[in-house]
């Protein structure tokens, strides 16, 4: 897990790469939850969604947003993280400009991030965001939502109520041309303390049916 830096709107962004193992590999961003509630590219849901994507042969960063680690500037409220965000995918496309694919995943505050820069990046085809905060952020700009993605919430989410996601959900399927998976992990917090193997389960099976090669979604 290579420590990168790379150029930021407001400096040097601190993240960890790791390059495709063949020029055409499929690109995979990962964005953490909110800064300013102890979020950071440590996080142990965006390590094992690193790890994941790594495994499957992608080209795979994490990285801070601004104002954390080494991360050079301050909060912004999602505006300058989503500029972040976009710099990061930046990045990796300069070292792999033929990637044939790009996934965007990301936890809490870096799943509504992550929503946000799909509407920017038509290349981005697949998303897992991981307990929107759909009752803090207005999700209303997914119109419509250029990709199919995973949604995953958990059912005793204390910040994240499960009835604004499943209201996002319900919005998402209204729309026609993407598919959105809605997973819910029994008994599982914010933080999906006790069920990240649950959690992971749910993203690997998503991930297994996306990638395979007759998977009708494209």
């Amino acid at each position: 897990m290579p420590e990168v830096i790379f150029p930021g709107p407001e400096g040097r962004l601190e993240g960890r790469f790791n390059p495709g193992p063949r020029p055409r590999a499929p690109v995979a961003l990962i964005l953490h939850s909110h800064p300013q509630a102890g979020g950071t590219m440590n996080n142990k849901i965006v390590q094992l969604l690193y790890k994941d994507f790594v495994r499957r042969g992608f080209a795979t960063l994490r990285f801070n947003f601004r104002g954390v680690g080494k991360s050079q500037g301050t909060f912004d409220n999602g505006i300058g993280e989503l500029s972040d965000a976009a710099s990061a995918l930046d990045w990796v496309q300069q070292i792999h400009p033929e990637a044939e694919v790009t996934w965007v995943a990301g936890v809490s505050f870096g799943a509504w991030i992550g929503m946000q820069l799909l509407m920017r990046r038509p290349e981005i085809r697949g998303f897992i965001s991981i307990a929107p905060p759909a009752n803090m952020y207005d999700f209303a700009f997914l119109a419509p939502c250029p990709a199919s993605g995973i949604i995953i919430q958990g059912e005793a989410d204390e910040v994240v109520t499960p009835g604004a996601v499943q209201k996002l959900v319900d919005k998402l399927r209204t729309q026609r041309h993407i598919t959105i998976a809605h997973d819910t992990i029994p008994g599982a917090n914010h933080f999906f303390a006790n069920e990240l193997d649950l959690l992971m389960k749910s993203v690997d099976d998503y991930l297994d049916y996306r990638l395979d090669p007759s998977c009708p979604i494209r």
